[in-house]
């Protein structure tokens, strides 16, 4: 029979009911987040939903960004991501994003994104 693996209290599994996780507002009409995970280093895990016409601003991703589209679609200049795909962004990558008819997805970034409005990142408030 196998002994239970017991990890230091820092090593831990940290589990997350994203369920019963109240979404919030962010600065962009029609969009709310679930922050699912940010460290001091600048990495996160955020859950979006986009009311359909919602529009992400001109925004440059400072490093890799990766997204899985749950329900709904984004769309840019450069293409479409719709529910089952995945997209990622090198750093450097600029772009608007719309969701015409809404969408539901999971981000995660390895450094936050610059908005050229000067809107905050969206881990920065929380």
């Amino acid at each position: 029979m196998n002994s239970p693996i017991t990890n230091a209290p820092q090593l831990r599994s940290n589990f997350v009911d994203a369920r019963s996780m109240p979404w919030q507002s962010t600065d962009f009409e029609g969009i709310e987040m679930k922050i699912l995970y940010k460290d001091n280093e600048g990495r996160s895990t955020i859950l979006f939903k986009l009311a359909p016409g919602a529009v992400v601003p001109l925004h440059e991703h400072t490093d890799l960004e990766q997204t899985f589209m749950l329900e709904g679609a984004l769309e840019d200049d450069e293409g479409v991501v719709a529910a089952g795909n995945f997209v990622w962004r090198p750093g450097g990558n600029m772009h608007i994003a719309r969701a015409p008819n809404g969408a539901l997805f999971l981000s995660v970034f390895n450094r936050p994104n610059r908005f050229f409005d000067g809107t905050k990142f969206f881990t920065a408030k929380s």
